[in-house]
Parts: structure tokens; sequence; C-alpha cells
């Protein structure tokens, strides 16, 4: 599936650090309605919002007439994400979720995550009442800069792409297509383990042949960097 040529869509990215605020940059230059927010406010944003064109918002605001979203925030800060933030979106909007659990570097333990055994994305899936589809985790932020390739290029990279909604992989695998990218369906969000944090296909910088031998290699078993301290109970 491609993007019919010329189609411009309301794409509303919540997050602006290195993947959100390239995404600003990337979308908006091929024409999309683009609306940006983060944590700080949108007064934060005047110098992203000059540089793209793109409308800076409130995190509430974000979602509203959007086609598509964006949730490119720390995992842990997903539960403080406005409840309702999807009300006023297309009755078919699409998320992406492009997070990944650093329970060490960042997050803290999760107990959702580990004691539960689900992907990081099934549970921010839980956290915000939408399915998500799961795409630019493991994407070092300058690529979506300084790597896009033309379709049939020898040296286009391709993006493993997981989602349960065929219509909505669809359509976030044709705006990646339009970004300069191949995708690999990597499967449904159970299956999502393949692309987090510390497997094979995490940071890799290939094409769609070498993205899929890295999804069939990768084990479901998180490596030991990526799980949270075991909580401890004081003796009393």
């Amino acid at each position: 599936m491609r993007m019919p040529e010329g189609s411009v869509m309301k794409i509303g990215i919540i997050g602006a650090g290195n993947i959100g605020g390239n995404l600003t940059r990337r979308l908006t230059v091929l024409g999309h309605d683009v609306s940006v927010a983060n944590s700080r406010g949108p007064h934060t944003l005047t110098d992203l919002a000059q540089e793209t064109g793109a409308t800076p918002v409130p995190v509430g605001e974000a979602a509203r007439g959007a086609e598509v979203v964006v949730v490119t925030v720390p995992v842990k800060a997903v539960p403080n994400l406005p409840s309702g933030l999807l009300d006023g979106a297309a009755d078919d909007v699409v998320v992406i979720d492009t997070g990944n659990y650093y329970p060490r570097e960042r997050d803290g333990r999760i107990a959702g995550i580990e004691d539960d055994g689900i992907t990081e994305s099934r549970w921010t899936e839980q956290q915000i009442g939408h399915p998500v589809v799961k795409a630019f985790n493991g994407t070092f932020a300058q690529d979506i800069l300084e790597r896009p390739r033309p379709a049939g290029d020898p040296d286009r990279m391709a993006l493993p792409v997981a989602g349960d909604d065929a219509a909505a992989k669809a359509k976030v695998r044709a705006l990646i297509d339009e970004l300069g990218f191949d995708t690999v369906d990597s499967g449904g969000i159970a299956d999502s383990w393949r692309q987090q944090p510390g497997t094979p296909v995490y940071g890799l910088r290939e094409g769609v042949a070498g993205v899929t031998k890295a999804l069939a290699e990768a084990s479901p078993e998180r490596p030991a960097d990526f799980r949270g301290q075991p909580t401890t109970r004081s003796a009393t």
C-alpha cells in the first residue's frame, strides 16, 4: 500500500524529543498538517513551529481531527497523558507508539510489563485505551532526516512495524514508505517483543532481508539489561 500522490493527512505528534521533532520536520516537508505537543507546553515549541510550520498545541489538543497520532514519550510518562487523549480525533484514528521500556536508565520497574509478561506496546494500549501500531522505536532519530531513499534504492532501510489492526498497520506502512523507508510486518502487538530494546533488529540499519532475518532471530526473553530490578520487601 502506498499513499495516494498528494494525499495530505492531519497528524498529531505527542512528544517533541529526538524522534518526535524529526518526524515533525519530515512530515511537514511532505505537506502534512502537523500539530505537535510536549509536556512543557506550546510556548516551548516556538522554534520548532517556526522551522517547520507545524502547529504547537497542548497535549490534550494534539489529536483533535487527527487521522494519525504519534505517541513518542517516555514509557513512564504514558499514564500521565490526559484522559480523553483521543477525543475529537478521526473515527478511524491510527495511533503509532514509538516507545521503549528502559527500566534501569529511565522508566523504573513497571510491574504491568514485567509481572504480566506483556509487551511494552500492549501495556501502552492499556494505558491510553486504544490499539497502537509499534513503529520507529528502534530507529535512530537522525536517520529519519538523513537516510530516506526512494523505493527500489539498494541502500533503502527497512523498519519493523507491529500491530493487530491490518488497516491501521497498512496506513502506517504507507506513511513510512512516503518518508523514504521500506517496512517489514513483524506481526501483532503480542509479537512486538521482536523489536523491543535488546533484540537483533533494534537499531539495525539494513534492508528488508536483514530486518526479516533479525526479527526471526529474536528471543522472547527480555535481556537482563532491559529488566527492572526485582522489588524486595524489608524485614519487619
